[in-house]
Formats: structure tokens, C-alpha cells, sequence
């Protein structure tokens, strides 16, 4: 069969062209084992060993990263189950200006699979401290920067601040739960199946976890440190506040390729 075949498939249950491509493109380098560049020259695919595939994401409708066990991220490939989010192209802003700051001592708050600590430790040599409070996503970003041969990480449990005591950071870098929870009937049904600790908050505008880390960052920043997060559409301008309330100074709010304010950044101190 062709490749437009198989993605055919897919549109006719319910999945967008687009996505429907880059999911059979994910399926193919996962079961023949090749390289986008490989599949470039390979025009039929044998069907007995692809469909299996295609037949339990129409089915399950279950992300087809958690069916595969792995989710591309920055060119790398990541250990991925339904403990921990699956990685989206907009976390690389985040990943790209936490390399960027100066500072040689990073704090990954909310770490999941490992993608923001992996990634910063792999492309700066800065050292990573990746803390979540959930004991199965660590696990899970553990063997992730053991896939990636990282020495200069290293993960551990606590919730936000808890188990820090006494330790202090040139960044701190959170993708934290932003998406309050009156929205979760209105998302989409794959992203149902990710863990709500990792998605949701309990306030209407999404605040409750971007609140906590910047009251409490100031004592766990070195002078002149950086904090940064990853925001959703519309909240940028509401955590700038927060930063302000809270001391910090040169705010920045960097834009996606499509206009949107997908990271917010801020110094220690006035």
C-alpha cells in the first residue's frame, strides 16, 4: 500500500489530514525501524505490518505516542506512557531560551518525561535538577537521560519547592499544569487520556501553579537568576503580573512562530 493510503485511513476516522500524516509518518520510522530520509525513497509499505498499528489508534483512539511507547522531541526520541505528557514542537521555545540564559545550575520544575532537562543538559553541559511529584514520571525521565548518555542531570521527587531546602539555581524552568479545569470537556479526546496532575488546574484562569513557583522562586534563585515558563495563549500577560507582584524585573514574553506568547521570562531583583 501507499502512504496516502494509510492516511486516508485515518481521515476517514475522524483524524485531521495533517495529523493523520505525521502520525503515519511516526508509525512508519517506528515499525520498519527507518529515517524520515529513508522513507523518502520507499513507495509501498506492506500493509500486515502497519495496519496492526493503525487499527488500535482507531480503536483505542489512545495518542499514538503512548500506543508506539515513544514521542519525538528536538530530534531525539522519548520514553513516553500515560504517566507523563506527550511532548509538543512548542516546548522547544522554552528548551531553546532556558539554554540561552546565563548560568550554569538549572531547576526543571514539573520535569514528566524529562524532555526540558534532557534537552537543556544535552545542548548547553548546564547541570539539571528535574523534580516532579509524581514517582512514575520520574522514573520515566530517568531512563530517558539514560538513553541520552547525560551525566550532567539528575531527577528527583518534591513537590515544587518541598525537598529543596537549602539548594539554589541560576534558572528555574516550569512547563507547569496550566489548562483550568472547566476546559477538559472541551479538549481534545486524545489529550483526555494524559494525566490530569500534568494538564490541570483548579482555578478559572489557570494561575494556581505559576503563583506558588514565583512566590516561593526568589529564595531558591542566585542573584541576577533566571526564572522562565512555558504559557498558554492569553495567560502571558496575567503571569507578567505575578512576576512584577513578586519582585522580579526584564520581563520578556517570546512569541511562537504563529504570533502566540508561548514563553514568559523574567530576572531576580529589580
Amino acid at each position: 500500500m501507499k502512504k496516502n493510503e494509510f492516511i486516508k485511513i485515518l481521515v476517514n476516522n475522524g483524524i485531521e489530514k495533517n495529523e493523520a500524516r505525521a502520525e503515519i509518518e511516526l508509525i512508519l520510522e517506528f515499525v520498519l525501524n527507518k529515517t524520515k530520509e529513508d522513507l523518502i525513497f520507499i513507495e509501498d509499505f506492506n500493509p500486515d505490518i502497519i495496519m496492526p498499528v493503525i487499527k488500535k489508534r482507531i480503536e483505542t483512539k489512545k495518542p499514538l505516542q503512548y500506543i508506539l511507547g515513544f514521542a519525538p522531541f528536538m530530534g531525539e526520541k522519548f520514553i513516553v506512557n500515560e504517566n507523563v505528557l506527550i511532548p509538543r514542537d512548542d516546548t522547544e521555545i522554552l528548551v531553546q531560551e532556558g539554554i540561552k540564559c546565563k548560568g550554569s545550575t538549572v531547576l526543571d520544575i514539573g520535569t514528566g518525561s524529562g524532555i526540558i532537562s534532557c534537552m537543556v543538559a544535552k545542548l548547553s553541559n548546564k547541570e539539571v535538577l528535574g523534580i516532579d511529584i509524581s514517582d512514575e514520571a520520574i522514573k520515566i525521565s530517568q531512563q530517558n537521560a539514560n538513553k541520552l548518555g547525560l551525566e550532567n542531570i539528575e531527577f528527583m521527587k518534591s513537590d515544587i519547592f518541598n525537598n529543596l531546602k537549602g539548594k539554589k539555581f541560576d534558572i528555574i524552568i516550569s512547563n507547569p499544569p496550566y489548562i483550568p479545569i472547566k476546559l477538559k470537556e472541551s479538549i481534545q479526546k486524545e489529550v483526555r487520556f494524559e494525566p490530569d496532575l500534568a494538564l490541570y488546574t483548579n482555578d478559572d484562569k489557570g494561575l494556581h501553579f505559576y503563583k506558588k513557583i514565583i512566590k516561593e522562586a526568589p529564595n531558591f534563585l542566585n542573584e541576577e537568576g533566571t526564572i522562565l515558563f512555558e504559557v498558554m495563549k492569553e495567560q502571558a500577560p496575567l503571569v507578567k503580573e505575578i512576576l512584577i507582584e513578586n519582585g522580579f524585573s526584564n520581563i520578556e514574553i517570546i512569541k511562537d512562530v504563529q504570533g502566540i506568547q508561548r514563553v514568559i521570562k523574567a530576572k531576580k531583583g529589580a
